[in-house]
């Protein structure tokens, strides 16, 4: 399970809705104990690509963000970006590109601007599993 605060998935949804039509990216980082992952902070990273269909995270944005996950001692839980136009769940390319089975992989959609819907997933080679998620105040 994979818990995020309300607060955290409206500045979600406000950046990924700023940064139309390209995606969003970011990382997320908190506490796991067990099987529940708490995400006590969002970090949002530029997508270097610029694009509506693919994103890449700024390296120099994603070691500051580690360097801050290491001094509040948290762990990276993951990451989210945004899909402007497609429905919550990954992507060939995002399957492809999942290099760690012990992430959890967020994404966004956008598809329907006035109802964004937020997933979690596990991905371990080919094999996709939904994180249940959480909210809390």
């Amino acid at each position: 399970m994979i818990i995020f605060r309300e607060d955290q998935i409206e500045l979600m949804i406000a950046h990924c809705k700023k940064e139309l039509p390209n995606e969003s990216c970011g990382l997320l980082a908190g506490n796991i104990k067990e099987d529940i992952k708490t995400i006590k902070q969002v970090y949002f990273l530029e997508n270097i690509d610029h694009s509506p269909e693919h994103f890449s995270m700024d390296a120099k944005e994603q070691f500051k963000a580690l360097s801050d996950i290491r001094k509040n001692s948290w762990q990276l839980i993951g990451n989210f970006h945004s899909h402007p136009s497609t429905p919550s769940r990954p992507s060939v390319e995002d399957i492809r590109l999942a290099f760690d089975p012990n992430l959890s992989y967020s994404i966004l959609s956008l598809e329907n601007i006035e109802q964004p819907v937020l997933n979690s997933f596990t991905i371990k080679g080919f094999a996709v599993e939904i994180d249940p998620l959480k909210v809390v105040e």
